[in-house]
């Protein structure tokens, strides 16, 4: 149960303890005798509701309701006033208050005005709270600590804020391109409407009119009796999201276009114009302006479904992201296997961060569970990572072909430092043999260009 936090702001210690004895049962309570501590304290939140003598000192109640309203303007005000006030009560109204109770306070008429201005911010709150937890839930896709991942959420706040601008996500396969589409309507305007996601590779071209648009009874042979109603339908007040929308085929994209221009169709063997509202949110992983120049996919769907463009960083241009993702993965995997791991060995932080992950975060995800299903110490091994087969076997470099025996001294060595130290010979040695140009010295080592940068300064500093 939401339990709603009210301010209450008058002068008087006695009515203000007396209301924070009646409230504090069922509500969180604040309390302060002016206005000026009052709008200090909004730095650290806003109250859910505000209750506020009209009659304060220095700053008065009206003057503090006019500076409130300006920035939480959802956020509804009770004013408190003896009877002689009633001007002030009718100034303080036409300035945005809620409603007003007057001195001396009835409880009966106090808990009945309270609980209407709670009524009016309740589906507010709970719509908050639903949005607050999706974002929980799906936050793997916005750990990080890099620019790069800041960018995404700022783009995230600035378009889920229309309820129907197009908007295209472009992306590797494996970047949460789905988990964003999501996030964007879980903090937009249609929230409460559906989120319908279509696989637009999925359907041959005969069937794709009607999955987008569904049929009528008896449109085809073999169609239901009932009809069908299509995902454009079922997405109606919320949000239709075209995953690989590039791999759409020409027809369909023609008949998509049609609805897009208009937000009209027609239902396959239909004669009813069918009208929906709803924002199309599409993404690809292959690269639509170059398919666009082929003529491969349409130029006016492009316009249609591109008025708002992003392109999602993949994990290899976000090295920052790649430790902190996987120790969330660790402890989510930690749970689900009843392990307690406490992270991972330095050799194993080193191997994830040279790693080329062409599958992305889904591909450092399904790292980290097998690692954590498989590991039996308390940290997690580089051979517990299972990338061994994937990364180049290492040497000493030497001017001898004799072959080289290693013993272990009687003290002990530190592997940490001497991997390091390999890691940090063979990239000077890839930096030498590419005269001094990071991108193909990566290339020798099988690296992405971003992470050798990032693991060639951290070597070198």
């Amino acid at each position: 149960m939401i339990k709603y936090t009210i301010a209450i702001v008058d002068d008087e210690e006695s009515i203000r303890d007396s209301l924070d004895m009646v409230l504090s049962p069922a509500y969180t309570i604040r309390l302060y005798e002016d206005a000026e501590s009052f709008l200090a304290s909004l730095g650290k939140g806003a109250p859910d509701l505000v209750l506020m003598d009209i009659g304060l000192p220095l700053m008065n109640g009206i003057d503090a309701l006019g500076q409130f309203k300006a920035d939480y303007p959802k956020v509804p005000v009770i004013m408190i006033t003896a009877f002689e006030d009633i001007s002030m009560v009718i100034q303080s109204m036409k300035a945005g208050a809620f409603d007003f109770i007057l001195k001396p306070i009835n409880p009966d008429i106090m808990e009945l005005t309270i609980q209407k201005a709670v009524d009016s911010i309740a589906l507010v709150k709970e719509v908050h709270l639903l949005q607050e937890k999706f974002l929980r839930e799906n936050e793997p896709c916005f750990i990080g600590e890099s620019k790069n991942i800041e960018n995404v959420m700022d783009f995230i706040n600035m378009v889920s804020k229309s309820p129907d601008t197009p908007i295209m996500i472009l992306g590797e396969t494996g970047t949460g391109k789905e988990l964003i589409a999501k996030a964007i309507h879980a903090r937009s305007p249609v929230f409460q409407g559906p989120f319908i996601a279509v696989n637009c590779s999925a359907f041959p071209e005969d069937l794709i009119e009607s999955e987008l648009f569904g049929y009528e009874p008896g449109a085809f042979s073999g169609a239901r009796p009932q009809g069908k109603r299509g995902f454009i339908e079922e997405a109606h007040q919320g949000t239709l999201f075209l995953d690989e929308v590039a791999d759409m085929s020409p027809a369909g994209q023609a008949k998509l276009l049609r609805f897009l221009e208009s937000g009209e169709f027609y239902k396959v063997g239909g004669t009813r114009k069918q009208q929906v509202y709803t924002r199309v949110v599409s993404a690809t992983n292959k690269n639509i302006d170059d398919l666009v120049d082929q003529e491969k996919f349409r130029k006016d769907l492009y316009f249609r479904l591109c008025v708002v463009k992003a392109d999602i960083p993949s994990l290899n241009q976000r090295p920052d992201d790649v430790l902190p993702l996987a120790k969330h993965f660790l402890h989510e995997f930690n749970l689900k296997f009843k392990k307690d791991l406490k992270g991972f060995s330095e050799e194993a932080a080193g191997l994830l961060l040279s790693h080329n992950f062409t599958g992305n975060v889904r591909e450092l995800k399904n790292i980290i569970e097998r690692s954590v299903l498989v590991a039996r110490t308390g940290l997690v091994s580089v051979s517990d990572l299972g990338l061994g087969s994937r990364a180049p076997a290492l040497a000493p470099r030497t001017s001898s072909r004799e072959s080289k025996v290693i013993r272990i001294p009687e003290q002990g060595v530190h592997l940490g430092d001497i991997l390091s130290g390999i890691e940090r010979e063979y990239m000077a040695l890839a930096v030498e043999q590419a005269g001094g140009n990071e991108s193909r010295a990566a290339k020798l080592l099988n690296m992405n260009h971003h992470t050798f940068r990032y693991r060639w300064k951290k070597l070198k500093d």
